[in-house]
């Protein structure tokens, strides 16, 4: 139940986001749910290996690095959705810190332990 909860939570974030950014275009709920689906599959299995493909220019830029990789795989995930649109790199590095502020911010409203 939990899992589901968060996955609505993120495809709230995401659905959100052309709210905030004229950039990113969510075309409908059933295009924010998988695509929120997509994001957490590909942050599960190809965020890790990129992440330590690239750890020395992650150490060399303090962390910074993850932004990109980040911003990377938001945007690859808009090319591999239909209806999930992201004008750009720099549109996808803005809207991947918004949307994992956005997600941050409801989760902690929304799943509070106990």
């Amino acid at each position: 139940m939990r899992l589901l909860l968060i996955w609505a939570i993120n495809a709230a974030a995401l659905f959100a986001l052309p709210y905030l950014m004229t950039s990113i275009r969510v075309d409908s709920v059933w295009t924010a749910l998988i695509a929120a689906l997509v994001l957490g599959l590909v942050n599960a299995l190809i965020r890790p290996v990129l992440v330590l493909l690239t750890l020395p220019v992650t150490l060399l830029t303090l962390g910074l690095f993850i932004f990109v990789i980040n911003a990377l795989m938001f945007w690859g995930v808009s090319q591999l959705v239909g209806g999930f649109h992201v004008a750009g790199f720099w549109s996808a590095f803005g809207g991947a810190i918004l949307y994992s502020l956005i997600s941050w911010i409801l989760s902690s409203l929304l799943l509070q332990e106990t």
